[in-house]
C-alpha cells in the first residue's frame, strides 16, 4: 500500500518554497497530492483553475505528484484519496502557532490522519505567496521565487497592458 501525503494550500502563487516541500516529501512519501483550497478569508490573484495549471506545468514531469482543488473539510479530502498525512512547511517560529492549531483540529476531526511538518529550505524560508505578489505588483524581479511562466502569468495580471 502507497503511503499518500496531501499537500493543501491557496497556492496563489506557487512558489519555489512550495515546489522544494513537494519534491523533499516525496522522499518520504510514494505520492504527494497538491490539494489547491478555496480560502474564504483570502482574496487570491488567480482563479482556482490558474493556480491548478500553474502548479501543473511546475511539476510536469512528476508521475507521483497529482494536483486538484478541493471545498470540503481537509481531512475529508485526506480520507476520500486514502492518504495517511498532511503536509505543512514551517518557515519560521510563528507558522508554527498557526499550523499547530490547525493540525490539533485535524486530528480532533480525524485520528487517523497524521500531519507532517517539513522546515522550508533556507534558500526559500523568506518567501511567501503574499511577499511575491507583492514584489510583482511593483515590477519588482521574481527571479529565483517562481518558475518563469508563473512569473509571466504574474506580470499579465499586474501589467496587463504591456503584455
Amino acid at each position: 500500500m502507497s503511503k499518500i501525503i496531501i499537500y493543501p494550500g491557496t497556492f496563489d502563487p506557487v512558489t519555489y518554497g512550495h515546489l522544494d516541500l513537494i519534491n523533499r516529501a516525496l522522499r518520504i512519501f510514494d505520492k504527494v497530492i497538491v490539494a489547491v483550497g478555496q480560502n474564504p478569508a483570502k482574496a487570491p490573484l488567480f482563479s482556482i483553475e490558474e493556480r491548478l495549471q500553474m502548479i501543473r506545468e511546475s511539476i510536469s514531469s512528476d508521475k507521483d505528484v497529482e494536483v486538484e482543488s478541493f471545498n470540503c473539510l481537509l481531512v475529508d479530502f485526506a480520507r476520500s484519496h486514502n492518504a495517511c498525512a498532511i503536509l505543512r512547511g514551517l518557515r519560521a517560529v510563528s507558522d508554527f502557532e498557526f499550523e499547530l492549531q490547525r493540525a490539533i483540529m485535524n486530528r480532533k476531526l480525524d485520528r487517523t490522519v497524521e500531519t507532517v511538518f517539513l522546515m522550508t529550505g533556507f534558500r526559500w524560508i523568506y518567501i511567501s505567496s503574499t511577499i511575491v505578489k507583492e514584489a510583482a505588483q511593483f515590477g519588482g524581479s521574481l527571479d529565483g521565487l517562481v518558475p518563469p511562466h508563473v512569473e509571466e502569468a504574474m506580470r499579465k495580471k499586474f501589467f496587463p497592458d504591456s503584455a
